[in-house]
């Protein structure tokens, strides 16, 4: 995928981190809430460009993990004080564990149920007894609908970004696809047009709760303010 490789130096053009702030702000107050004990330190899979980062590390000591070297450098320049780590969320193993484990969009690139059955075994196995985990994908079967957004954004550096995003039905009842159109400016002005496509994976609720529970989490789906099932997840157990 080229935004997270040869395009991601564009990548804060495309998604702002001051977007994210509510949305921050949401993950903070339920793993809180989860969380049998205070929430300290927090695991964050898939963690891109370090948008989220940005807001939570006011408040947790944040260990980023992303497949991705290339945004895992964009997220250091941005959140230098966290921890960046090289790996993929279906099979990473750090030999510790933390109060929280939080995993944003990027679990919609598990495009088979064994990649999501990894991916959560990986969130279990790094959540302490009485910790929580939190996963907030785009959308669940159920939810699912084709569409078209647009957006972008203008740099302080003269650069500017501008996007057409399609999300339309993929070849197999587990995915989708998503295709980005992208518009970039450079300092000088020149102009050039960037295509990328994205599978993306897509399972129902009963899915996502199966696979939770398989682990050995308590979980259950609640609705976020943006209409989205979110799956907030404890581990059994007394905090150590």
């Amino acid at each position: 995928m080229r935004l997270y490789g040869e395009l991601a130096d564009w990548f804060h053009l495309l998604t702002a981190p001051e977007d994210y702030a509510e949305e921050a702000e949401f993950a903070r107050e339920l793993l809180v809430q989860t969380a049998e004990g205070p929430v300290r330190t927090v695991l964050e899979l898939g963690s891109g460009g370090g948008n989220n980062a940005s807001h939570l590390k006011a408040t947790f000591e944040l260990a980023l993990v992303d497949v991705s070297p290339t945004m895992l450098d964009l997220s250091r320049e941005l959140n230098p004080g966290c921890e960046h780590i090289v790996g993929d969320m279906r099979d990473v193993r750090l030999g510790r564990k933390f109060d929280a484990v939080f995993v944003h969009d990027a679990v919609m690139y598990m495009t088979t149920e064994d990649d999501l059955a990894r991916a959560v075994e990986t969130a279990f196995v790094h959540t302490r007894p009485g910790g929580a985990a939190l996963f907030v994908p785009d959308c669940v079967l159920e939810t699912f609908e084709p569409k078209t957004e647009h957006g972008g954004h203008d740099g302080a550096d003269g650069r500017a970004l501008r996007y057409l995003e399609w999300t339309r039905e993929g070849g197999s009842p587990s995915q989708y696809v998503v295709d980005f159109a992208v518009v970039l400016r450079e300092r000088d002005g020149t102009m050039r047009v960037e295509h990328d496509s994205h599978v993306e994976g897509l399972f129902p609720r009963t899915t996502w709760l199966r696979l939770l529970a398989d682990a050995g989490f308590d979980a259950h789906a609640v609705v976020d303010p943006w209409h989205r099932d979110v799956f907030v997840a404890s581990r059994p157990g007394q905090r150590p």
